[in-house]
């Protein structure tokens, strides 16, 4: 620790010459990784503060860890001081009385999932488990509880945070309320969230959930679009259910849905007969115990491949945008298999209602009725590296314009696509980048925003002025 920093700080503070520095700086994301200065983990808010203050008065950036799951570079500071929250600040304790689970800032939703259960309680979280509670959080965040429960900011009940001038607050309804409106959705643009009180729901112990997966041709594909589309004009609401358009083991086209029902098997088959109905070449779905369902993506996604994602929204599931995409992905065979790339186009069929049955104006978060959709291509070696992001991100915009283009009922000058899923040119790795350009960085982010974006401003100049926090879609201060 630098001789100047607290002597009262009591984490740890490594260095790049410390035999834990390269697991402090790998992140899931390979293409994510930074070198840091340095990596501080702090076991309080009064460290996390600490931190905050030492690398401001040498003039470092600073960015903050919870998962790592940012494939845009956030959570990660070339040259500059990471936060990293997931080492000794990953508890979750439950209320049972107040169903409210108090959520560490490192935590990971497996945590949540896992310690919920043992009281029968859940709440909106990520698809994936291995993703961080702070980003999906921050972010807007959904899952499949959201058609009962909302997103995830709509569950969130208050924040423990450290500020850009070191000061640690609670965020909430009743505690400076604008801070709390801010942060949820904004991600990580007002400061470090040590502590998260979550409201937990009352869960069923199992739930029926799997994937189907059908040959990837235009007529199969015309078929399951009939059925999907049929499902989600009736307006769901215990259910999801996410389609992937992707390759299979065999390398060949493949149209894969990923199910979920939140009651038993016997209910879920008989609520998801059509789909069985077209004859899947593969079903695995089954009742599983609750804690399992957001970790059966976890192997298509493991830590430690390259990850390129680009969002988009869609207005709602239609043979019209998916066709264009698996023509796509099955006229380009050869430059997966050249390149090594697993192309995917995820659309997330998470019901509506509840979360549109908030007021507009209650969160940050801009929601509207659209469908979220991901383009995300993976990769595992190391070669040619820069050459092969240019090629990926080239072939990631034209499949997400595609997308786009297939689709008039969402706004193109606005369809950033969901927040969470930013591509890596976004996120700066200093305050010097992150205001350069400063229009561009101000469209997307008003892109982002929308209306909320003066509003997120004013506050922004109230709580970091000096744009301490300048990672994600970054906000920049309201001028006097």
């Amino acid at each position: 620790m630098p001789p100047d920093c607290p002597a009262s700080f009591g984490g740890d503070w490594l260095s790049p010459t410390d035999p834990s520095y390269a697991s402090a700086i790998s992140r899931w994301a390979k293409n994510a990784e930074r070198r840091a200065a340095v990596v501080s983990c702090p076991r309080t808010p009064e460290d996390v503060a600490a931190t905050i203050k030492c690398a401001r008065a040498h003039g470092l950036p600073l960015a903050v860890r919870g998962g790592g799951h940012s494939t845009a570079g956030a959570s990660s500071s070339a040259g500059g001081v990471v936060i990293d929250l997931s080492v000794y600040m990953r508890h979750v304790r439950v209320d049972t009385d107040a169903k409210l689970a108090y959520v560490g800032g490192g935590a990971v939703w497996k945590d949540v999932d896992e310690e919920g259960m043992k009281y029968g309680l859940a709440t909106v979280g990520g698809t994936v488990n291995h993703t961080g509670v702070g980003g999906l959080v921050l972010g807007g965040g959904f899952g499949h509880l959201s058609g009962e429960y909302g997103f995830a900011v709509d569950n969130l009940h208050a924040a423990t945070i450290v500020t850009a001038s070191g000061e640690t607050v609670r965020a909430s309804a009743e505690d400076n309320p604008d801070l709390f409106w801010a942060i949820r959705g904004s991600g990580c643009n007002f400061g470090v969230v040590t502590e998260f009180q979550l409201r937990m729901h009352r869960q069923r112990r199992t739930v029926f959930a799997g994937v189907v997966v059908y040959p990837g041709t235009v007529e199969v594909l015309e078929k399951v679009m009939q059925v999907v589309e049929g499902w989600w004009r009736a307006s769901p609401e215990r259910e999801s259910i996410i389609q992937f358009l992707t390759l299979g083991p065999d390398g060949k086209p493949a149209c894969v849905l990923a199910l979920f029902w939140n009651g038993s098997e016997e209910e879920g088959r008989v609520h998801f007969k059509p789909f069985f109905d077209l004859g899947p070449v593969m079903d695995t779905c089954t009742e599983i115990p609750y804690e399992q369902l957001n970790g059966l993506q976890n192997a298509q996604v493991p830590h430690g491949q390259h990850y390129y994602m680009k969002g988009a929204f869609v207005s709602a599931p239609a043979f019209r945008s998916a066709s264009p995409i698996l023509s796509y992905i099955t006229s380009n065979l050869d430059t997966w298999k050249e390149l090594g790339v697993t192309p995917t186009l995820a659309f997330e069929y998470i019901p509506l209602g509840k979360t549109m049955s908030v007021p507009l104006d209650t969160t940050a978060y801009m929601r509207a009725p659209v469908v979220s959709t991901l383009c995300m291509m993976a990769w595992r070696d190391d070669d040619e590296a820069e050459r092969k992001l240019e090629k990926v991100r080239a072939i990631a915009n034209v499949l997400v314009q595609t997308l786009v283009e297939s689709d008039a009922g969402v706004d193109k000058g606005t369809n950033t696509g969901y927040g969470n899923y930013l591509s890596e040119e976004v996120a700066a790795d200093d305050v010097t980048a992150a205001v350069t350009g400063e229009k561009e960085k101000a469209d997307k982010s008003l892109a982002l925003f929308g209306k909320h974006y003066p509003r997120l401003r004013e506050i922004k100049r109230k709580w970091d002025p000096e744009l301490v926090w300048n990672k994600w879609y970054v906000v920049l201060p309201a001028t006097a």
